[in-house]
C-alpha cells in the first residue's frame, strides 16, 4: 500500500526536475541574449569537455593535454562568473536550482533515501490518515495527567489518574514495539475520558515513523464501505487501504447505524485485518455489559478475545479543560 505514496512522490520529483531544468533554460536564454561571450564560453567548455571525454574513453595517455584542458575549462568558468557578477547576477545564476540541493530532486543521496524523501512520505501519510490538523494538539507531549482525579475510585480500587498512567504506558509500549509484537487495543468508557486522544497520540508516533495509519469513526467507516460497494465513482482501492494499512483506528464504535449491512461490513474489516495480522485500535462509549446487545457474538468474541481491553473511567476531562481555560 505504501508503494502508492512512494510512486506519487517520485512523480513529484520528476516534475521538480523538469521545472528546475526549464527555469534554468529560461535564465540561460536571457543571459545569452545579453552577453554573447557567455554563450561562446559555454560552447567552448562543451567542446573541450567532449574532446577530453574522448581521450579518456580511448585510453590515450595524454596527461599533459588532459591537465591543460581542465585548466582551460576552469579559466573559462571563471571568466563567465566575472561577466555575471560584474553585471549584477549571482555567480550561480546559470546553474540548475534544485528544490533540494542534497539529492538534486531525485530522493536519494547515494543509496540512501534523502531527508526530503522521508519528509514527503510522512506528509503523504499524514494527509491520508485524516488526522493531519488534530495531531498538532493531540500527542504524547500534550497529554495532561493532572486532568484526572487522584482519588481512588470505589468501583475500581484505583484512581482515574493511576489508571491513565497505566494505559498511557501501554500506549507508549504499543507504538515502540509496533514492528516486533502483534497486539490490538480496545478502549471503552464514557465520553470525554481520553480514548480518542490516546489513539491520536499513537497515530502521530507511527506516522512519524513512516507507517500507514487510517483514522475513521465507525459511522465514517460504514459510509466509506457503503460507497465502495455501491458507488461506482468511488476509488476502487479504498477497500484495500482499509484492509492493508499498518494501523486502522475505528473511533466511536456504536455511533454507526446498527443495520445488518453495518454489522456485516464491520465484521469483515475486523476479521480480515485479524487474519492478516494488521493492527487496530477500536474505541467505544458503549458499556461493556451492553456490548453483546449491540453486536453479534462472532464480532464480540473477536474483540474481547484478540484485543487488549482497557477501561477508561473518571470525570469528563473536556469539562476540566474548559474550567482550566477560564481560570
Amino acid at each position: 500500500m505504501k508503494n502508492k505514496y512512494i510512486s506519487e512522490i517520485f512523480k513529484e520529483y520528476d516534475h521538480l526536475q523538469e521545472k528546475a531544468k526549464s527555469e534554468q533554460g529560461k535564465r540561460q536564454e536571457e543571459i545569452y541574449s545579453k552577453f554573447k561571450r557567455v554563450k561562446e564560453i559555454d560552447e567552448e567548455i562543451s567542446k573541450i569537455g567532449f574532446e577530453l571525454a574522448s581521450l579518456i574513453f580511448k585510453g590515450i595517455d595524454a596527461d599533459r593535454l588532459i591537465t591543460e584542458s581542465r585548466k582551460k575549462i576552469t579559466d573559462l568558468k571563471m571568466e563567465k562568473a566575472e561577466i555575471l557578477v560584474e553585471n549584477g547576477y549571482p555567480v550561480d545564476y546559470l546553474e540548475i536550482k534544485y528544490k533540494c540541493s542534497k539529492c538534486k530532486d531525485t530522493g536519494y543521496v547515494g543509496n540512501e533515501k534523502c531527508s526530503c524523501f522521508k519528509q514527503k512520505l510522512i506528509d503523504s501519510l499524514y494527509k491520508q490518515s485524516n488526522l493531519k490538523d488534530i495531531l498538532r494538539y493531540e500527542n504524547f507531549d500534550t497529554f495532561d495527567f493532572s486532568l484526572y482525579s487522584r482519588e481512588k475510585d470505589s468501583e475500581h480500587d484505583i484512581s482515574p489518574q493511576e489508571n491513565m498512567q497505566q494505559i498511557y504506558a501501554k500506549c507508549i509500549s504499543f507504538y515502540k514495539n509496533f514492528d516486533f509484537s502483534y497486539e490490538n487495543l480496545f478502549f471503552f468508557g464514557k465520553s470525554g475520558l481520553g480514548k480518542t486522544f490516546l489513539s491520536n497520540c499513537i497515530a502521530k508516533e507511527l506516522l512519524d515513523m513512516g507507517k500507514v495509519v487510517i483514522y475513521q469513526t465507525a459511522a465514517e467507516l460504514i459510509e466509506t464501505l457503503r460507497r465502495a460497494r455501491f458507488d461506482e465513482n468511488t476509488p476502487s482501492d479504498i477497500i484495500e487501504e482499509l484492509f492493508d494499512c499498518d494501523l486502522l483506528i475505528i473511533d466511536d464504535l456504536g455511533t454507526e447505524q446498527n443495520t445488518s449491512f453495518a454489522q456485516t461490513e464491520l465484521f469483515n474489516v475486523i476479521n480480515n485485518r485479524l487474519l492478516k495480522k494488521k493492527k487496530m485500535i477500536i474505541s467505544t462509549n458503549i458499556p461493556i455489559e451492553s456490548f453483546n446487545q449491540c453486536y453479534p457474538d462472532r464480532l464480540t468474541s473477536r474483540i474481547f478475545g484478540l484485543f487488549t481491553v482497557f477501561e477508561f473511567f473518571g470525570d469528563d476531562i473536556r469539562i476540566m479543560k474548559n474550567i482550566n481555560r477560564k481560570r
